[in-house]
């Protein structure tokens, strides 16, 4: 008899545990770092838009599903995912094998190369060992930029670490940095495109090695919430197909 009942209860559990995972959302709370030019940030009236932004709320919204974003800053991004505090994460995460250890990620549905920007009057044409001995490095706290970059050049260099790139940028403006390295996008837009500066990108765009810079951005799950990811992987295929991920991307890069 006990053992009759021992038997119910685990598949009582399993079944609880299936139903769990595969449970109907009506709301998705979707976490996120903001600002970052174009991705995500908000507009002079405080409304909350972006490339993530505005492919998230078709993805939601092709799935039947409210999408509701909540602001985390990123070195805590992953623990606030594995804690609850949202569903699942959607903020220029680049999928790499680190963070597949501890979350399931999406189809990529971008890739966004890194790259190096400086004061034009810095004398460098590309960023090497020998080129930023001696400079003053600024990074994102947590992020592959600052992995490859402590990696490759922190025997060499100095690296400030920053909590957000807005505050990167200022101490650019205040010549506290020499150069940083950031998502190309996010340069672009914060420094590139900074009237009232005059910066430029330094060498090539950076995609490798794959150990750093991994297989574009993904939204990230919990490893367990397979029939999420499933849906939102159903959603961005079907909107790549018919032309809306199109419109998206033009709104913000312009049309390839």
């Amino acid at each position: 008899m006990k053992k009759l009942l021992s038997v119910s209860l685990i598949g009582l559990a399993v079944a609880a545990a299936s139903s769990a995972q595969a449970r109907d959302y009506d709301q998705v709370r979707i976490g996120v770092d903001v600002p970052y030019v174009p991705m995500e940030f908000r507009t002079p009236e405080g409304d909350l838009t972006g490339f993530d932004i505005d492919l998230g709320n078709a993805m939601c919204e092709e799935i039947g599903v409210t999408c509701e974003w909540i602001e985390q800053e990123w070195d805590g991004i992953i623990p606030g995912l594995l804690s609850r505090n949202y569903d699942a994460v959607m903020s220029s995460m680049t999928i790499n094998d680190e963070r597949r250890q501890q979350v399931l990620f999406s189809d990529p549905y971008i890739t966004m190369p890194s790259a190096w920007f400086a004061a034009s009057g810095l004398d460098i044409d590309e960023a090497n060992e020998e080129t930023l001995e001696g400079l003053t490095i600024g990074v994102q706290r947590g992020t592959l930029q600052d992995n490859y970059v402590t990696d490759n050049y922190g025997s060499v260099a100095d690296i400030s670490r920053y909590s957000t790139a807005d505050d990167m940028v200022l101490d650019m403006d205040a010549q506290r940095l020499d150069i940083v390295f950031l998502d190309f996008p996010i340069g672009q837009s914060t420094l590139v495109e900074n009237e009232d500066a005059d910066y430029t990108i330094v060498g090539e765009k950076i995609t490798e090695p794959k150990e750093y810079f991994g297989d574009g951005f993904g939204i990230a799950f919990r490893q367990r919430d397979e029939a999420l990811a499933e849906k939102f992987n159903e959603a961005l295929a079907t909107l790549q197909e018919n032309g809306t991920y199109d419109e998206i991307h033009a709104r913000y890069f312009g049309e390839e």
